[in-house]
């Protein structure tokens, strides 16, 4: 590959926006960004940001479709500004200008900037730059889609067809920008269409033309980013739903168990279902149901009949399958319920990311009901945390309930891929056939758990459903003082599991004026802004809550070190509620964002300086 080297912008990070109609390719253009910029040793964080209707008019900003990657050295997040924006129609630039810095370049497809395009954007004259006030950018106006036409105008497809490899010469040119390789995006186009070699070689030569249209382009300067620093081993690109799903089939090769998934579609939560789809070599078994109480009762049922089973959703889901999920309480059955965090209430934002479900995990459910809750807070530890998900579930005969969030399930990074062997076995508390008669109730003395009575095995027979249980025969039972013991029982089990998960770390000093409080997605902003600030030389600690129900067994101890404390969430204090249901005597402030949009970095340090700031 051929550089231009008469000027070099060197920076530690970059981050680039592609964004344009829905029907313009914006989230492949970015994943194929992404892949090449992680196999060619950066790191990388995206926010794929996808419009909220299935098909918003054409041209318009309700349909603007944007994928955002953050690359570099040190990546936690998908950035807060681009400092390069490509904007593949007026509507593309009217949204997503201000998520731009000011200096920064910004990539148009002119061809696109008609009177009409502009008019359908919101603009009321024909001159946006003006109208927007953008003069403070880098334009850099490309003939994008007349090019392409004129690339593959001898290859016999129609205009349509060849109007599709646009954002391929979009692609291009941010090759050239960022000195990244077309190696790994052609072998991609010889995968992916290799029953169709002129959409192989039209691609091809679309990128090819993006990427010397950069070359030859005298406003056009390129960047050197710096290399990530990370350990040896094989990495891949993977998302929170991929290696969501990925991590239940692991729990299940380690527990020797076939996996059960039962569930019914639901953005962002349907691409677990359908990844897990694909591992039928594996013995997973998948049920698409006619709603979302079919999905979880199936669950449910495939755990009594002895799978690993598991159920996935989104908010309203959830919402759903409350009672069921009470119904794997009282049975105590190991269930693990996948939540796929989104705006709400009711249908609200279902491609916007929020952390709208905790208090619903928690508490949702009638009666006394417990359940482990669990966030994930990356989207390559998605993996991690549905492990650790089916572990629980399985070794304490529980529901537990995995909270992760859209920004998680569809943000990608870098994945080591890790060693089987190096995850612990899964210990299942399953009954044998024995010559006394089975009690289902009969309890391990250390954590509570009952043993699981695979159905057809001689001796083990019993009862079992959605009404109270006598203490350790299992009888149905409507004494009240049993109901007290097995309502304590209950709770207590879930409370022991704290003895089965790691302790809270501080990151920073553990005597520091302020403590900032995460769970779940907001991890990599909220490391990322402390993490600034402590370079600053300023007293603040961060501690980052993956284990929700039952808290850390370290975290009484750990906040009362702290003279100030912050919980920062995507809600309107969720978390902060539940800590001070459960740990009363310690004051919280709150941060919180309800806007369908993660944190920014910038957002967080002006926050937290202000805290310290106060008397």
């Amino acid at each position: 590959m051929t550089e231009k080297i008469d000027k070099v912008i060197e920076l530690d990070h970059v981050v680039i926006r592609f964004s344009g109609d829905s029907g313009d390719g914006m989230q492949l253009t970015g994943t194929l960004f992404s892949d090449t910029a992680a196999l060619m040793g950066s790191g990388i964080g995206t926010f794929p940001d996808y419009p909220a209707e299935i098909r918003a008019p054409q041209g318009t900003v309700g349909g603007v479709s944007g994928f955002q990657v953050h690359f570099g050295h040190n990546i936690h997040t998908p950035g807060d500004y681009a400092d390069v924006l490509v904007a593949m129609n007026p509507a593309a630039l009217k949204a997503n200008a201000k998520w731009t810095k000011c200096g920064g370049t910004i990539i148009i497809d002119r061809d696109a900037f008609t009177a009409k395009n502009l008019e359908k954007a919101g603009f009321k004259t024909d001159d946006p730059i003006k109208e927007d006030k953008l003069e403070c950018f880098n334009l850099i106006s490309a003939p994008i889609s007349s090019m392409t036409q004129e690339v593959l105008k001898d290859s016999g497809m129609d205009n349509k067809t060849i109007l599709r490899s646009k954002n391929m010469f979009a692609l291009g040119i941010c090759f050239y920008l960022f000195n990244k390789e077309l190696t790994f995006t052609e072998k991609f186009f010889e995968s992916k269409f290799k029953k169709v070699p002129a959409v192989v070689a039209a691609n091809k030569m679309v990128l090819q033309a993006g990427f010397n249209y950069g070359y030859n382009v005298q406003e056009l300067t390129p960047y050197k980013v710096a290399a990530a620093d990370i350990d040896n081993g094989t990495y891949r690109s993977i998302n929170g739903n991929t290696a969501t799903a990925w991590g239940l089939a692991a729990a299940a090769e380690k527990a020797n168990l076939p996996l059960f998934c039962g569930s019914y579609p639901i953005t962002p939560a349907t691409d677990i279902l359908q990844e897990l789809s694909k591992l039928k070599n594996l013995g997973v078994k998948t049920f698409q149901a006619e709603d979302e109480i079919g999905g979880i009762t199936s669950a449910i049922g495939a755990a009594f009949a002895g799978n690993f089973a598991v159920t996935t959703t989104s908010g309203p889901g959830l919402a759903l399958k409350s009672e069921a999920i009470g119904l794997a309480v009282i049975t105590e059955l190991p269930l693990v319920i996948v939540n796929v965090q989104r705006g709400g209430p009711s249908t609200g934002l279902p491609t916007k990311t929020e952390q709208s479900d905790l208090l619903q995990a928690l508490y949702g459910r009638n009666g006394e009901s417990p359940a482990v809750v669990i966030a994930a807070s990356t989207p390559s530890n998605c993996f991690h945390y549905a492990f650790v998900s089916g572990k629980i579930a399985l070794e304490h005969m529980t529901p537990v309930i995995l909270l992760t969030d859209g920004f998680l399930a569809n943000g990608s990074q870098p994945w080591k891929i890790p060693s089987m062997k190096d995850y612990p076995e899964i210990k299942v508390p399953i009954a044998k056939q024995g010559t006394e008669k089975y009690m289902p109730y009969l309890r391990n003395p250390e954590n509570l758990v009952r043993e699981w009575a695979i159905p057809g095995t001689p001796g083990l027979e019993h009862r079992i459903g959605g009404l109270e249980k006598m203490d350790k025969t299992g009888t149905v039972s409507y004494v009240p003082e049993n109901h007290q013991v097995m309502t304590d029982l209950r709770e207590e089990k879930v409370a022991r599991v704290a003895n089965s998960i790691p302790d809270l770390e501080v990151i920073g000093r553990e005597d520091s004026e302020l403590l900032v409080i995460g769970w779940g997605g907001t991890y990599g902003h909220l490391l990322t802004a402390v993490q600034d600030m402590q370079k600053e030389g300023k007293s603040i600690s961060f501690v980052h809550f993956n284990y929700i129900k039952p808290l850390p067994a370290n975290t009484r101890e750990i906040l009362r070190k702290f003279k100030k404390i912050v919980i920062a969430e995507i809600n309107n204090g969720q978390f902060a509620s539940y800590m001070r249901s459960v740990l009363p005597e310690f004051t919280y402030l709150q941060y919180n964002k309800v806007m369908g949009l993660p944190f920014t970095v910038s957002e967080l340090t002006d926050n937290f300086k202000k805290i310290l700031e106060e008397k």
